[in-house]
């Protein structure tokens, strides 16, 4: 069966890396038709750039039956309108991170995807990369004993950049900021390996570039008996090779090169991406799955999963609910971040972020 998808706005350039690899891979069964934007000039580039039929009017697009699925890229404060349009269009959905600006269109998203019970997925890419599920595995089966510490690097360096501040992605009406919109990865990605935590302490600050707001942070997440899970991002990142670090009884694991400022970094030819150390033994293992050399490698994994989804032939990445509790939880840093306190998760103020 062929899935014929359309496109619902270019805002995030994730979706060119999705449409590559559909187009160089037919027998995935994918096939994007049609596209929308509400910036008419950014329609009509993409359309050409990825030879799609350009469409001013969303409804009619929506109203295809020729369409049966649809991938949102639109800058966030549209998700939950293009969510509750494409729903009731009785569109199978994929929708680009984060969920949503703030619990209350987080809780519109998944009311309208209950009510018209179509598929739904968030595109998160490290809950796909295969690095991640190999920690995953290595933790769920014992193999580093009791997990007591998890640390996780994520970098970028979009903020060293001047021109990034006339962007929408750090546009607080469109976007909230950079912490907001990027956190949200290995945010969910600690959401993904041990659940909800049970509270949230956070410091982030604007070093660089007041017109990029919230440029670096650090967020420790609590869980009962363990284990401590802490993010690290920073947005003004240089360069830097290590990304994940976890600590058990029995042993370690460490992952370098596993985000978009390390993976494009220069490295040894037999550099390994991933290993894990054994007490038992005194010695590391190296995983044999290969980094990435690019953010945009990265970025492509996504194709072949989002197909196979939908295709029916697997799960949602994640679901419209997990999304909402990954937001929960980034909405929880603001709030420690604003009050200077330790936050439970389930704190009245998160919903009035």
């Amino acid at each position: 069966m062929t899935v014929k998808v359309a496109i619902v706005g270019f805002a995030h350039g994730h979706v060119g890396q999705y449409l590559k690899m559909w187009q160089e891979h037919p027998d995935w069964g994918v096939v994007a038709t049609s596209c929308w934007d509400h910036d008419a000039e950014r329609l009509t580039k993409s359309a050409q750039t990825h030879k799609l039929n350009p469409c001013s009017d969303l409804d009619a697009m929506l109203a295809d039956p020729a369409i049966n699925a649809v991938v949102i890229c639109t800058e966030t404060s549209l998700h939950a309108d293009m969510v509750e349009k494409a729903a009731a269009a009785g569109k199978a959905i994929a929708l680009q991170k984060p969920l949503a600006l703030t619990m209350q269109e987080a809780d519109r998203i998944c009311a309208a995807i209950t009510r018209y019970n179509v598929p739904f997925t968030m595109a998160w890419q490290m809950r796909v990369d295969p690095q991640n599920h190999a920690i995953k595995e290595l933790m769920e089966n014992g193999s580093i004993g009791r997990v007591f510490q998890f640390r996780r690097r994520h970098g970028l360096g979009v903020c060293l950049n001047p021109a990034f501040a006339d962007t929408w992605h750090v546009a607080p009406d469109k976007n909230r900021d950079i912490w907001a919109d990027d956190s949200a990865h290995p945010i969910d990605l600690i959401y993904w390996l041990f659940g909800m935590p049970e509270t949230v302490t956070a410091e982030v600050v604007s070093l660089h570039n007041p017109r990029m707001p919230n440029d670096n942070g650090i967020a420790i997440f609590r869980y009962p008996n363990g284990p401590l899970v802490e993010v690290t991002c920073s947005f003004t990142c240089a360069g830097a090779e290590i990304s994940t670090e976890v600590y058990g009884d029995k042993g370690s694991i460490q992952q370098d090169y596993g985000d978009a400022i390390s993976a494009s970094l220069p490295r040894a030819a037999d550099a390994v991406g991933l290993k894990y150390y054994l007490k038992a033994d005194n010695s590391w293992h190296p995983c044999d799955i290969p980094s990435p050399h690019s953010q945009g490698e990265r970025i492509a994994g996504l194709a072949k999963p989002m197909a196979d989804f939908f295709q029916g032939k697997a799960p949602a990445i994640a679901s419209a609910e997990d999304g909402r509790n990954a937001l929960q939880i980034v909405l929880a840093t603001y709030v420690s971040n604003r009050e200077g306190r330790r936050v439970a998760i389930n704190d009245p103020a998160i919903k009035n972020v």
